[in-house]
């Protein structure tokens, strides 16, 4: 059986596919119009973080598909 070795990064073409699918989570992650106060807010939120910091890991940036107050990207 043969063996291949495991890359230790994602190709840029991966990294702009996890992008795309990223981004598509975030948008059905923040689309739920939810009371804050209700449970699957603050799992919805749990899963947010986890998320930006996957991208910012990942990137070593921060999410390009985040508008924070006006001051980030234009889409």
């Amino acid at each position: 059986m043969a063996r291949t070795k495991l890359s230790r990064q994602l190709s840029q073409a991966e990294i702009e596919r996890f992008l795309a699918d990223a981004e598509r989570l975030h948008k059905s992650i923040v689309q739920p119009l939810l009371s804050p106060s209700s449970d699957h807010y603050r799992a919805l939120q749990h899963t947010h973080e986890a998320l930006l910091k996957t991208v910012k890991d990942i990137t070593g940036k921060d999410a390009p598909f985040i508008q924070w107050f006006g001051t980030g990207p234009l889409n």
